[in-house]
């Protein structure tokens, strides 16, 4: 199965949610859920403007999460 770019932003953006959930979880977590966060909320906004080097820069921003 192909994944297109769309298929991929959306998938990492909800493992970095849960990733982000498991960072609020850990007393000296929360400095890395804030990054997390900001990637989220720059991926959405790539998505929301439809451009693709946006897009294809915040989905490789969010693989890099961990």
């Amino acid at each position: 199965m192909v994944e297109t770019l769309m298929d991929g932003i959306l998938s990492e953006l909800e493992r970095c949610s849960k990733l982000k959930a498991m960072y609020g979880d850990i007393p000296s977590g929360a400095f890395g859920a804030l990054i997390i966060q900001q990637t989220i909320n720059k991926a959405k906004e790539a998505i929301a403007s439809g451009d693709i080097a946006k897009m294809i820069n915040s989905y490789e921003a969010l693989k890099g999460c961990e």
